[in-house]
């Protein structure tokens, strides 16, 4: 017998979900919550990048760069991201474009203060608030540079997406509660 989250069957019916964010802003938290409590299968753009990036033998800031330079590796992720989800009857696909390469049901994106996200990484990754700061901005700069020039998406035109959360005014609980409304809602 598969585990629910194989399966991807939860108690709310069929549903596809992306969620994006910049870095800090909570997706992987609110991913993990919505996997754990609704068995959805989470599906994670970063780790696909990350696991890439790994084969290589590069840093993400290293890795960041190269893929500014071939395109194939953007595409290659989106492309995982794409199959993965359709493999799963309820997912949560994770990642900063997914939103326009998933045919999601519901399209998430959370935000929060710069200065926030910052400490959020500073923390989770055990780094001073100013290294975490430049390894932020360097990785947004290279995404948005990559997102404009090979899909021509602008990374400030959030009008793809069904639901736009600020996790600095929720704990992730409660930014998960508002997920879960907009779930049971949306059906």
């Amino acid at each position: 017998m598969h585990e629910k989250a194989d399966q991807g069957k939860c108690q709310s019916g069929d549903m596809k979900i992306t969620i994006g964010g910049l870095p800090g802003s909570g997706t992987t938290t609110s991913a993990r919550l919505i996997e754990r409590n609704l068995g959805f299968k989470h599906i994670y753009a970063g780790m696909i990048f990350r696991e890439i990036a790994e084969e290589k033998g590069m840093s993400l800031e290293e890795f960041s760069r190269y893929a500014e330079e071939n395109r194939e590796i953007d595409e290659l992720v989106d492309r995982k991201q794409k199959e993965l989800s359709e493999k799963y009857e309820n997912c949560i696909v994770e990642g900063r474009v997914a939103a326009y390469f998933v045919d999601a049901d519901l399209k998430i994106w959370l935000t929060a203060p710069f200065e926030v996200r910052v400490k959020r990484v500073a923390n989770r990754e055990k780094k001073s608030f100013e290294e975490a700061k430049e390894k932020i901005e360097i990785r947004e700069k290279s995404e948005r540079s990559r997102y404009k020039e090979f899909y021509d998406i602008d990374m400030d035109d959030l009008s793809v997406y069904d639901l736009i959360i600020n996790t600095d005014k929720w704990e992730p609980a409660g930014v998960y509660k508002i997920i879960e409304k907009a779930i049971e809602v949306k059906k």
